[in-house]
């Protein structure tokens, strides 16, 4: 079992920046693909990035190429998500996910059902 806690929310202007963070504690002997997801109110949750486990390959949808940015330290067990050039349409609770398979067609990282844990979710909120 892998625990997974999102941090880093919180209310920014647009154009801002923030940058979320995922700890991993539990079976974090081995190393998980990880993702994140975000889901506005009223609408379904949505693929925003993610990283394989070596943290060679990453995978970021559309809306948020060249804004966003995925990390990982395996030190820490951890992953990031560095937000810049925040819009109002970037609003939403954000979760991480960690895939525990060893490997994966990288089409699967963008499903949520690729994900065995989830987080409980940060907050973002960005003002127009």
């Amino acid at each position: 079992q892998v625990q997974l806690v999102e941090s880093g929310g919180g209310l920014v202007q647009a154009g801002g920046s923030l940058r979320l963070s995922c700890a991993a504690s539990g079976r974090t002997s081995r190393s998980y693909a990880m993702g994140w997801f975000r889901q506005a109110p009223g609408k379904e949750r949505e693929f925003v990035a993610a990283i394989s486990r070596s943290g060679i390959s990453t995978y970021y949808t559309d809306s948020v190429k060249g804004r966003f940015t995925i990390s990982r330290d395996g030190a820490k067990n951890t992953v990031y998500l560095q937000m810049t050039s925040l819009k109002p349409e970037d609003t939403a609770v954000y979760y991480c996910a960690a895939d525990q398979a060893t490997s994966r067609s990288s089409n699967s990282y963008y499903r949520e059902l690729t994900y065995e844990y989830w987080g409980p979710g940060t907050q973002v909120t960005v003002s127009s």
